[in-house]
This record gives structure tokens, C-alpha cells and sequence, in this order.
């Protein structure tokens, strides 16, 4: 040991929380947060492993994936998707979304002549169970007034614009209600397994601010080079 490596080891004591890593070149932001954590469960006023699990709920449990399961399901099974649209707290709780922000749900259909688009003008109310944490945008108070407004002009800021012969219809989330779209499935997926659907199917496009494209068509077969000599 150095007496560089002594005198650091004496002169400056440290008490690393075993439930914050230690994690070079934070920003200064993170570094305020992991010192609040820190100070917080030193405290005794949250406790860590309760900490724990919210995390782990928020990046494995809860998030879009959820969401695109219950669309991947509805495109595949009318059954369940006409469930879904009778009742969906009860159809999207059947596959075990439930809890926080998801307790009164409706799916709204997007159509060839009818998109929903769904936003909250009071604040940011959001159907954490099968979307996850609500984007920075649908918090922020020119999506929640321009929605209202000029939800077309919203939509081409998004990068689409609708036709002029398709309904728009803005939905205003709240404490009580929150909404699930339904987008419509893309053309050439309908062999495709409900895994491989879940996959294309994005968080805007279930808050309406997204569509899904059809998936590219795959390359034509290349034909057969003959290897014979012609005789």
C-alpha cells in the first residue's frame, strides 16, 4: 500500500451504500439522484429493497411491450378483440395487465375512416400498465393543447398526415379513464405469429401519434442459373 493509498484510505472515509453502484462518470443530474437515494434510505425513509423492486417492475413488468401484446392478440383473435373493445379493463387484465393507472380502460379502433388520437389535457394521466412511463411530449403542454386544437397539424409534426376523408378524434384521458388504440393491422402480416406482430407495434402508434407501415415485401427469388452446357 502507498502512502498515497494509506492516507486515503484514513483521512477520507467512505460509506458506499450496497444498493447504489458504484458508477464512474455520472452526469451531474444522476449524481444528485444517487445522492438522494443514498440520503433517503439512510433515513429510513425508503426502503431499499421496496426501491428495488419498483425498478425492476418499471424496466421488465410494465412498459409498450404490454401494450403490443394485447394488439398483437386483438389482430389475431376477433374473439378477444371484440372483447377488448367491449370491455377492455377485463380483456386486458385477462393477460395479467393490471395495477397502477390501468383500472378503467377503453381501446379505441383506428379504422380506414376513423383515428383516435389520445391525450390528456388536465396534466399527464396515462395507462401505465401496458404503456409504461408516459414520453416527455405527452406531458408537455403544447401536445396537450395543440391535440385539442389541431390534431392534424399534430399528427404531420408526428410525420403523417391524414387523408382529408378520415375522422380524427382526440380523446381526453383522465383519472378515471384512460384509452388503448387500436391500430389498424398492416396489409401482408397475415400469416405472421403474434410474437412477430407484437414486434412492429410502437408505443406512439398505440396513443395515436404513430402508424404502423407494411412490412417491406421480401426479395423476389433470384432464378435458377443453369450450369449446363448447351449442346
Amino acid at each position: 500500500m502507498t502512502d498515497h493509498d494509506d492516507q486515503h484510505d484514513h483521512d477520507h472515509p467512505h460509506h458506499h451504500d450496497p444498493h447504489v453502484p458504484a458508477i464512474t462518470h455520472l452526469s451531474d443530474l444522476d449524481l444528485r439522484v444517487r445522492a438522494l437515494e443514498s440520503l433517503l434510505i439512510e433515513k429510513g425513509y425508503v426502503d431499499p429493497a421496496a426501491l428495488d423492486v419498483l425498478i425492476e417492475t418499471y424496466e421488465h413488468k410494465v412498459g409498450p411491450h404490454n401494450g403490443a401484446r394485447v394488439v398483437a392478440k386483438a389482430w389475431r383473435d376477433p374473439a378477444y378483440k371484440q372483447w377488448l373493445l367491449d370491455d377492455a379493463t377485463a380483456a386486458i387484465a385477462s393477460l395479467g395487465y393490471t395495477g397502477r393507472a390501468g383500472e378503467h380502460m377503453v381501446a379505441l379502433e383506428n379504422t380506414s375512416t376513423v383515428h383516435n388520437m389520445v391525450v390528456c389535457t388536465l396534466c399527464s394521466c396515462y395507462p401505465w400498465s401496458v404503456l409504461g412511463l408516459p414520453p416527455v411530449w405527452y406531458k408537455s403542454a403544447p401536445y396537450r393543447s395543440r391535440a385539442v386544437i389541431d390534431p392534424r397539424g399534430v399528427l404531420k409534426d408526428f410525420g403523417f398526415e391524414l387523408p382529408a376523408d378520415v375522422e380524427c378524434r382526440v380523446w381526453d384521458s383522465t383519472a378515471e379513464i384512460r384509452y388503448l388504440v387500436l391500430p389498424i393491422r398492416p396489409s401482408g402480416t397475415d400469416d405472421w405469429s403474434e410474437d412477430a406482430l407484437a414486434a412492429i407495434v410502437t408505443r406512439d402508434a398505440m396513443i395515436g401519434t404513430g402508424l404502423i407501415p407494411s412490412p417491406a415485401p421480401s426479395p423476389a427469388a433470384s432464378p435458377a442459373i443453369s450450369t449446363e452446357t448447351p449442346t
